[in-house]
């Protein structure tokens, strides 16, 4: 029975006529307040002007609460409440066309999620919200490389190169002599005899082994989509050991520890390295012999026996 009546309901409301429908259809949305927005993904340079387009497509309320939100960080602040401009944007932001929000000479600090809310005390559904994400882009400034200045054959061999004001965080490229170098040294045949790999974010540039041809004058230049900094050029020699100067070298320092240490036991046994204070000892303390002890008295000038020689 319940599934009849539920044919004949479809079939009355497909023999309704299309204006019946259409003014049914209506009335249920404007019985509610809905959001658009023309660009939910605003891009900008840093100290420009940007617009977060809020728009009230339908409400039967004539004026409703109006709200703007900063998420940032995990951290929710007001940006308009009470019909005004809050927190850090006050002076720098009005609200335009009844729920946009128009930012001048915005900053770093402006990269943020941004909520629109309406309340529409007069419509069905009360409330809709809609969220902007603002991304504001900084140049990068030069950025700091460094380099080592020199590297010997067959060794390995770590560049540096990092910028931390750009927003978005940036890519890192190197170059060697003008030459812009590839992530992967094996992915170029211009680069056989080389042995690297290049990380474009976190700007290393890594050699496992170095050889003769990766001397030159390198550089890094930082880039995103607002801009790009390079730094200064910084030149790496790489060198040949020379072995048999090692060995050399080596064999000097031997001889000469060789004879460092002949002279000193040449100088100990002649004496040189006798005591003072056992030399100076013996002279104020001379032997004295056998059976015979001298005493010193006041009345007598001299020295005198105390006993005669034993025989």
């Amino acid at each position: 029975m319940a599934l009849r009546l539920r044919r004949r309901g479809f079939q009355l409301c497909a023999r309704l006529p299309d204006f019946f429908l259409m003014l049914l259809f209506k009335g249920c949305l404007i019985g509610a307040v809905n959001l658009k927005s023309s660009n939910r993904n605003p891009v900008v340079p840093e100290f420009e002007s940007v617009e977060l387009s809020c728009i009230i497509t339908e409400s039967q309320t004539h004026n409703p609460r109006i709200e703007w939100k900063k998420i940032q960080d995990a951290q929710t602040t007001y940006v308009f409440f009470d019909n005004k401009i809050q927190g850090d944007l006050a002076g720098r932001a009005e609200l335009f066309g009844q729920t946009s929000l128009k930012i001048w000479n915005v900053t770093r600090t402006d990269s943020a999620l941004y909520r629109c809310e309406v309340v529409a005390r007069n419509d069905r559904k009360e409330m809709d919200e809609i969220v902007i994400e603002l991304t504001v882009q900084v140049k990068p400034v030069p950025p700091v490389c460094r380099v080592p200045k020199a590297v010997p054959v067959g060794k390995a061999a770590t560049l540096y190169c990092q910028e931390r004001e750009g927003h978005p965080p940036p890519h890192y490229s190197w170059y060697r002599n003008d030459l812009p170098l590839p992530k992967d040294s094996r992915t170029n045949p211009r680069f056989k005899n080389s042995s690297f790999l290049m990380n474009s974010e976190t700007g290393t540039l890594v050699f496992s082994v170095v050889h003769k041809e990766d001397s030159g004058r390198y550089y890094c230049i930082a880039s995103n989509d607002a801009g790009s900094a390079k730094c200064e050029e910084q030149e790496m020699e790489v060198y040949d050991l020379n072995i048999g100067g090692i060995i050399g070298g080596v064999l000097v320092v031997l001889a000469v520890l060789t004879l460092m240490t002949v002279g000193i036991c040449c100088a100990y046994r002649r004496g040189y390295f006798i005591n003072n204070k056992q030399s100076e000892e013996s002279y104020k303390n001379p032997g004295k012999p056998d059976g015979v002890n001298y005493i010193r008295t006041d009345e007598e000038g001299d020295f005198r026996h105390k006993s005669s020689f034993v025989i």
